[in-house]
């Protein structure tokens, strides 16, 4: 039996590709199919808002535990992520605008890794302007924009968390690159800010807002109570601190922790723990 030419393999081949790109392109029209039934029922229901940070970090987190072969994590997760925010859009229209205040390249690199090129993506001067652009987006259905903040504090920033204190103010619902590994392609740290969710919430870090009459806790006091201070502007009237602390704390118990307790205390969002691929060596 003569064996196939390689010419023959090769076609054989493209051929099994095309069929495999086919399945793919009609599982996606599927999706949108399901989609198409979701906004209905969710019409039905009274609405709500389409984002499920929650259920976005279970699904990656299997996405990638169980990923393997050639094709890179870095472009499953931009393929999955773009999926996931465009079908997002398709449900209920929305922005993201962005802080450009450390420059637009690494800011924008994130914003299209994350939400690809049909999410509208808005540029801002700061922090503030940009969360006051989330919070002037707020629809009576629960939907709205989104923003994206650096999670790697610059001074220039100012005490921007501050203003996310307020009950009905923005909150943090996420934390990207979700992936985490040192070579990600779109590595700047960011928090993501919607207008607060009634459900779906990622719960398992709680951030707070927290303002001391003196310097605050130093960092092994934070590190004792299972907390990590991400800033601090400190000032003649005191110091203003940024802090992550386990999901389960509310105010009380964040104020609670310490000796002496903060002066004022706000929960301000929450996300859920990033997935830390394990090393080559391991």
């Amino acid at each position: 039996m003569n064996e196939p030419t390689a010419l023959e393999s090769l076609a054989e081949l493209r051929t099994e590709i095309d069929r495999i790109d086919g399945e793919m392109h009609d599982l996606l029209i599927a999706r949108g199919e399901i989609i198409d039934t979701l906004i209905a029922v969710k019409a039905r229901q009274g609405g709500g808002s389409a984002f499920r940070p929650g259920r976005e970090a279970d699904m990656m987190r299997v996405i990638a535990a169980r990923h393997r072969g050639r094709l890179p994590l870095d472009t499953v997760e931009s393929i999955w992520r773009v999926i996931i925010s465009t079908f997002t859009f398709v449900q209920s229209h929305y922005s993201v605008h962005a802080d450009l205040s450390g420059g637009d390249a690494a800011m924008r690199d994130s914003a299209r890794f994350h939400f690809g090129f049909t999410v509208p993506l808005l540029g801002h001067a700061n922090p503030g302007e940009t969360i006051a652009a989330v919070a002037g987006s707020a629809r009576p259905d629960g939907g709205g924009d989104l923003g994206m903040l650096r999670a790697a504090w610059r001074l220039g920033d100012g005490r921007w968390w501050e203003s996310l204190a307020a009950e009905g103010a923005p909150k943090i619902i996420a934390r990207l690159p979700f992936v985490e590994r040192p070579d990600h392609p779109a590595s700047l740290p960011v928090f993501i800010i919607s207008n607060p969710l009634a459900e779906a919430a990622a719960r398992d870090v709680a951030l707070f807002s927290a303002q001391w009459r003196s310097g605050g806790p130093d960092d092994s006091a934070f590190c004792a109570s299972s907390c990590e201070c991400l800033a601090r502007v400190e000032s003649p009237e005191g110091a203003s601190l940024l802090v992550s602390a386990p999901g389960d704390w509310d105010a009380g118990k964040f104020a609670a922790a310490f000796n002496p307790p903060p002066q004022n205390v706000a929960w301000i969002g929450s996300h859920a723990e990033r997935f830390a691929l394990p090393s080559k060596g391991q």
